[in-house]
C-alpha cells in the first residue's frame, strides 16, 4: 500500500506477477472487511486473552474453557485455526513414554482388568508430586475420584519424605467416603514406600476400601494421576504465576477450588468437576481439614500417637504403626 503512492498499481503488479484485480480486491477486503473477517478477528482475540490467563493449554482446553466462562461455542477445527493465525502454542512440557516396568504384585492392579466406574467414590487414585517455590521444597499428595476428577483430598508439606502428606489425604478421603458407607471403593496408587506399607492399607478393609497398585515402574498404570501432576505444576507456575513463598499452602488450595470448580475436562464433557457431581443431585466435596472438626478414627489415634503424647491405641482396632511405614 505505501508504494502504491510512488509508482503505478500496473507498475507493481507486473513486478510482483499479479493481475490488478487481485489487488484491488484485497485492498477492498482489507479497508473494508467482511462480517466473517471480522468474527475472525474478533475470535482470535478472544483466544488471544485466554491464552495470556492460560499459556500452559493448547487450543482444545482454550475452547473449552471459554464454551464454560462466556457460553460461546466454536468446533475445534475452527479455534484450531484462530489459534494457528494468533500463533498460539502450549507452552507446558510434553513427557515422553516410559517403556512399561516388569510386574511384581504387591496389592494386584484392578485398573487393568477394567474397572467399569459408573458414580462417584468407587475409584480413587492417588499420587505425590514435588516442586520448588523460590528454592524451598514442597511435596504434595493429590486424591482424586476417577469418575469426575475431582481432587477430594490433598495434603501440602515443605518436609521432604514426609508421610503426613499420604496419611492426611487417607483421613479426609476416609472422612468424605462416609457418605457412601455402603459402597465399595478402589483405592489405587504406585508402589511409594507409604503407599505399600502394612500400616497405611490394614486400615482400609473397615471402611469397605480395596487397594490396587501399578505395576512396578509403571506410572502409566495410574495414567489419569500422573497426568493431573504434570498440569497441576504447570497451571500453578504458568497460568496462576505462583512465584513468592508467601502463603505456599493458601495458594494450593485455591488453585485445588479451581481444579475443581472451574476447571473444564473433556473427559467430561467440558464440565467442571463440581458440576458433574451436581448433576446426580449429588453436594460437591468441601471437605477441608483446616476448619472442619471430625469425630476420631482409628486412624486419629495414629496421628496422635505420631506427635509422642504417650496415648495407646484400643487393643480392639487396628491402627497405623508409623514405624513401619
Amino acid at each position: 500500500m505505501g508504494l502504491s503512492g510512488e509508482f503505478p498499481i500496473q507498475l507493481l503488479c507486473e513486478k510482483m506477477g499479479i493481475p490488478r484485480s487481485s489487488f484491488y480486491n484485497w485492498k477492498k477486503s482489507v479497508e473494508s472487511p467482511s462480517e466473517q473477517k471480522k468474527r475472525l478477528a474478533q475470535s482470535i482475540e478472544l483466544f488471544q486473552q485466554y491464552h495470556t490467563r492460560f499459556p500452559s493449554h493448547g487450543y482444545r482446553w482454550l475452547n473449552a474453557k471459554i464454551k464454560l466462562d462466556k457460553g460461546i461455542v466454536f468446533s475445534d477445527p475452527y479455534a484450531h485455526k484462530c489459534c494457528k493465525i494468533a500463533g498460539i502454542k502450549s507452552v507446558s512440557k510434553h513427557y515422553k513414554y516410559k517403556k512399561p516396568g516388569d510386574s511384581f504384585k504387591t496389592y494386584p492392579n484392578l485398573l487393568l482388568a477394567g474397572i467399569n466406574i459408573a458414580g462417584p467414590m468407587e475409584c480413587v487414585v492417588s499420587d505425590m508430586t514435588a516442586f520448588y517455590v523460590k528454592g524451598t521444597y514442597y511435596e504434595l499428595t493429590l486424591y482424586m475420584d476417577l469418575w469426575n476428577d475431582e481432587l477430594i483430598a490433598h495434603s501440602l508439606s515443605s518436609k521432604r519424605g514426609d508421610r503426613m502428606t499420604y496419611l492426611n489425604g487417607l483421613q479426609d478421603v476416609i472422612e468424605f467416603k462416609k457418605q457412601y458407607p455402603n459402597q465399595e471403593l478402589v483405592l489405587h496408587s504406585d508402589r511409594g514406600s507409604v503407599y505399600a506399607s502394612k500400616s497405611y492399607n490394614e486400615l482400609l478393609p473397615m471402611y469397605n476400601i480395596t487397594r490396587s497398585m501399578s505395576r512396578a515402574g509403571t506410572p502409566t498404570d495410574n495414567a489419569a494421576m500422573e497426568a493431573i501432576n504434570g498440569w497441576v505444576k504447570a497451571e500453578l507456575f504458568t497460568d496462576l504465576h505462583i512465584t513468592s513463598a508467601d502463603d505456599v499452602p493458601g495458594q494450593v488450595t485455591e488453585y485445588i477450588r479451581f481444579f475443581n470448580e472451574e476447571r473444564p475436562a473433556y473427559a467430561l464433557e467440558i464440565c467442571t468437576s463440581h458440576l458433574q457431581m451436581m448433576s446426580l443431585g449429588k453436594s460437591p466435596n468441601i471437605f477441608d481439614s483446616s476448619t472442619k472438626s471430625v469425630p476420631h478414627t482409628p486412624l486419629d489415634t495414629l496421628l496422635q500417637s505420631n506427635i509422642g503424647n504417650g496415648s495407646r491405641p484400643s487393643a480392639e482396632e487396628p491402627t497405623l504403626d508409623k514405624r513401619s511405614l
